[in-house]
């Protein structure tokens, strides 16, 4: 008879598309999980097999409504009333992340409030990929596990063998992660530099760079409106690229986003999965990050590095 492993992986109902692909890649079954819910719109988690003693890894995205942040956080504390050993978080799209600092007077911080909250619940180690800015690893005192997608973009962008490669980021804030696309695919970089006047509208944009005769990759970690994107795509395709294709890590496509895509200049725009998406657009790609996540439990289990997992950061 088999021994049963010591670990179990456990989805949130946001997540579920993407757990079932994460427990097949790791052989295992997905834990089950009861989520009620109430006809006042409160819900109750309960875990329906033992998980004392487990490592438990719970899959959820806090993408708003703010439902999915919630039901982690009654998912963290069930397990941890269920005597669990380790409960780790894993979120591949933290959600409220935009919100990383103090900007403008008298807001709140809400990405450094999630992390707070999650580790008063009482998570002893993090999974995410692609935070909006690098530094909000540092709101937490757990350890953090900083997944990057340039794992599964760069091999798609060798795949697809253009002859006069470039890669664009749609504004200043992402140069960091462009330049690092350009350095290891050994190709220049044109930086965007947009201006806004309110949120998820840009008022004006200028392109740093030459893109004539160049096949354009922009990079950004995501897609909301599609207004800086396709922005972007437009001025770089009417100063003579030859061709505009995007990637981002995170596919949120709000408001009239799908709308912009469809009639942009861009080729294709390529996801990942990390939230799940229902919606139909012609351009739109998805890459699944369920095997990097496998693998990342299973190094932790197995208390081997995970930095094999990172091409460029």
């Amino acid at each position: 008879m088999s021994e049963k492993p010591q670990f179990s992986v456990f989805s949130g109902t946001n997540s579920l598309y993407l757990t079932e692909k994460i427990c097949q890649e790791l052989g295992i079954p997905m834990g089950k999980m009861q989520i009620q819910h109430f006809s006042d719109g409160e819900f109750c988690v309960r875990y329906e097999e033992s998980i004392r003693g487990h490592n438990v890894y719970l899959v959820n995205s806090t993408n708003p409504s703010s439902e999915n942040l919630m039901e982690l956080l009654l998912m963290i504390d069930a397990a941890k009333r269920a005597s669990a050993k380790s409960i780790i978080a894993v979120i591949p799209y933290y959600g409220w992340a935009r919100q990383d600092r103090k900007d403008k007077p008298r807001v709140s911080i809400a990405a450094k409030l999630e992390a707070d909250l999650l580790s008063v619940a009482g998570i002893n180690r993090l999974i995410t990929m692609d935070l909006h800015a690098d530094q909000e690893q540092g709101f937490f005192n757990i350890p953090v596990d900083h997944l990057y997608a340039s794992s599964l973009f760069i091999p798609y962008i060798q795949s697809l063998n253009l002859p006069n490669l470039c890669i664009a980021t749609p504004d200043i804030g992402g140069s960091k992660r462009a330049n690092a696309y350009a350095k290891y695919l050994q190709c220049p970089l044109v930086l965007c530099n947009k201006f806004r006047e309110k949120a998820n509208e840009v008022a004006s944009m200028q392109i740093i760079g030459d893109v004539k005769g160049y096949d354009v990759v922009l990079v950004d970690d995501m897609v909301d409106t599609a207004g800086s994107i396709t922005m972007a795509a437009k001025i770089i395709k009417d100063m003579g690229a030859n061709s505009v294709r995007a990637i981002a890590s995170h596919c949120i496509l709000s408001g009239p986003a799908i709308q912009r895509i469809e009639d942009s200049a861009l080729e294709e725009i390529v996801f990942t999965d990390t939230i799940p998406f229902h919606k139909e657009c012609s351009k739109v790609k998805r890459l699944s990050i369920a095997k990097l996540i496998a693998h990342t439990i299973k190094s932790l289990e197995e208390n081997e590095s995970i930095s094999s997992l990172y091409l460029i950061k």
